[in-house]
């Protein structure tokens, strides 16, 4: 379901569809790892008010599920979104961006329905830029910058600035991006992130073909961050895309087993219901 929500370019509507589907996958705990809280479904019995059926699930699954009460969730969700040029990576018509736009949507949705405080922030032209203040009437306001968010340039190797994230109140930083690096931007900056107070977690997202590289014949590649373009033989250079890859990616999983910080690296193929929840499950409790 979610190459095609992807390539309908709805986030409210993918973001909402999705959500539903996560909660269905996790409804038996009502608490998700850190700081992410969500209702537990139960079936219908009788004696149960009607208002608590979720009507909504009852459309898409034909069952009547109860929404069990919960309290109102003081989290702070902090969306990060890689803006740099190659995140307009596009792969088996599933662009990396639109891909990447949808799974923030999703999770905002589903911080919106237990009333965390959101705010969004866009890694871009050598800051960190905030889209979106905190705030617990963020949702609409994400939905939006993330609609006309557009990919450019390369990632900054100076040091950003993050003085907007500090806070002493606990919280979760969710960052989106695919990770390519010059030296060691991204291990440097969340390495700056995390603390006691912050959990990070990071969705690495990549293409199948950026890992396997099991291309035949000559093909003009292009550098999507400073637009250089090189014409090879996909068979020549195969073997040492492919090391270099694992070797970037070993380093990365390497640098990263820090306190706090949890690394789930995706495909553009991995349906986006089963990446929120399986990248959630590795938050502690």
């Amino acid at each position: 379901m979610s190459q095609e929500l992807i390539k309908l370019n709805n986030l409210q509507l993918a973001g909402r569809l999705i959500s539903e589907e996560v909660m269905l996958g996790i409804h038996a705990s009502k608490r998700f790892g850190y700081g992410i809280e969500f209702e537990q479904y139960r079936h219908y019995e009788p004696g149960d008010d009607p208002k608590r059926i979720d009507w909504k699930l009852y459309a898409r699954t034909d069952k009547h599920l109860v929404r069990e009460s919960s309290t109102e969730s003081n989290t702070h969700l902090r969306l990060i979104l890689d803006l740099s040029g190659s995140m307009n990576y596009e792969e088996n018509t599933i662009n990396r961006l639109a891909y990447s736009k949808v799974l923030l949507a999703s999770l905002a949705y589903l911080g919106y329905r237990q009333g965390d405080i959101m705010s969004l922030y866009a890694r871009q032209a050598g800051r960190l830029q905030t889209l979106v203040p905190a705030g617990k009437q963020a949702f609409q306001r994400i939905l939006y910058q993330l609609e006309k968010a557009q990919a450019s340039g390369a990632l900054p190797s100076n040091d950003l600035e993050l003085s907007a994230l500090y806070q002493k109140e606990k919280e979760l930083v969710v960052i989106v991006s695919d990770l390519l690096q010059v030296k060691d931007e991204w291990v440097q900056f969340i390495q700056k992130l995390a603390n006691p107070h912050r959990q990070v977690l990071v969705f690495q997202v990549l293409g199948t073909q950026e890992l396997a590289f099991d291309l035949k014949g000559f093909f003009r590649f292009k550098d999507l961050e400073t637009g250089k373009e090189i014409e090879l033989q996909a068979e020549a250079i195969r073997a040492e895309v492919r090391q270099k890859a694992h070797a970037y990616l070993d380093s990365l999983q390497e640098n990263l087993q820090i306190p706090h910080v949890f690394i789930h690296q995706i495909t553009l193929q991995t349906p986006i219901a089963q990446v929120l929840i399986e990248g959630l499950k590795k938050l502690k409790r």
